[in-house]
């Protein structure tokens, strides 16, 4: 067994496609530290306190804590990653509307889609002895296309040094946010305008322009089936009609809004507040047959001018894209 504090540290550990806490893991199993004082830590967790680095709270240490032996040094990327994910995870949205991630090395992927008709969505009875109905399950014509989100870090190692590393963890949180809300604005797309292989979402008008009634929510849901209307989608100025809707003001929903924030729909569906949807319309889908995220690796980012104090430029980046599973699995509502 390898314990935390007799672990080298070294820049060869971001190299083999694992994050560093899951290569320390490998060495130095969280398991091994059950009913001791360190359990609860993971790998990383347990590096921080043999090194004495406290990265939160109101006495946390300046960023050049890391840099006081080339061991502890090795850690900083990984302290970056981490509090970029953390931002990325306070301003997910995606995990409410994806029913699957996968996560790939390379850059090519090509999805499967299987797209079965009404008739072969109703499982009929089978005679004794005929041959079951088929549902054909095919890769898309076209790759997933992956999209490079990311932020440079300009800063010198000079003008950060001091900085405490509480709020330099809100910095990198915030470009976590940034690289959240461009992915999620790239699932939109691909919800109402396809993946590139023909797959556009059914576009359902409502029955009044401009003005969205309860009968329209309705038609959605309707339009929907066989698949569940379980998530809705909107901009700000249709998230106003919707929210004025006479069935919105009930008490149970009102109680919901107000103390919590979430919004319910009268169809029980999870309505999601979208700025960056820059048109009137409102996408119904059923969260777990719609879109799946496809991303390459995980955060990447320049380990090495991390490492050695050259912070001039130093990329932080998550690459991935959206493919359409069935395409009848979301519909726009065009207000």
């Amino acid at each position: 067994m390898a314990f935390y504090d007799s672990i080298k540290l070294e820049k060869g550990m971001y190299n083999g496609g694992k994050t560093l806490t899951e290569v320390l893991e490998g060495l130095d199993p969280s398991e091994n530290y059950k009913g001791t004082v360190l359990e609860g830590l993971d790998a990383f967790q347990r590096q921080l306190k043999r090194y004495d680095i406290k990265v939160g709270g109101a006495y946390s240490d300046s960023v050049q804590k890391f840099f006081e032996t080339s061991n502890s040094a090795a850690l900083f990327p990984e302290y970056v990653s981490r509090a970029v994910r953390q931002g990325m995870e306070n301003a997910d949205y995606l995990s409410d509307i994806i029913a699957s991630k996968t996560v790939i090395d390379g850059m090519d992927y090509r999805s499967v889609v299987s797209s079965p008709t009404d008739d072969e969505k109703s499982l009929k009875p089978v005679a004794e002895g005929a041959v079951l109905p088929q549902t054909s399950v095919r890769t898309n014509e076209n790759l997933v296309k992956l999209i490079k989100r990311g932020r440079m870090l300009v800063a010198s190692y000079e003008a950060i040094k001091y900085q405490r590393l509480d709020l330099f963890t809100v910095t990198l949180r915030q470009i976590g946010a940034y690289i959240a809300r461009e992915q999620l604005k790239d699932a939109v797309n691909v919800l109402i305008s396809g993946d590139g292989n023909n797959n556009a979402a059914e576009t359902v008008n409502v029955a009044s322009s401009g003005t969205v009634t309860y009968d329209d929510l309705l038609n959605l849901w309707g339009k929907l089936t066989p698949y569940e209307l379980n998530t809705m989608l909107a901009p700000t100025d249709v998230m106003k009609k919707l929210l004025a809707l006479t069935e919105m003001k009930d008490a149970q929903a009102g109680l919901t809004f107000q103390g919590t924030g979430k919004m319910i729909t009268p169809m029980g569906a999870k309505l999601l507040h979208i700025p960056s949807m820059v048109s009137s319309k409102i996408i119904g889908l059923d969260k777990g047959c719609a879109l799946e995220m496809v991303q390459s690796g995980g955060i990447t980012m320049d380990s090495d001018k991390l490492i050695d104090r050259q912070l001039e430029r130093a990329s932080i980046s998550c690459t991935a894209g959206f493919a359409k599973i069935f395409n009848g699995a979301s519909k726009v509502l065009a207000c």
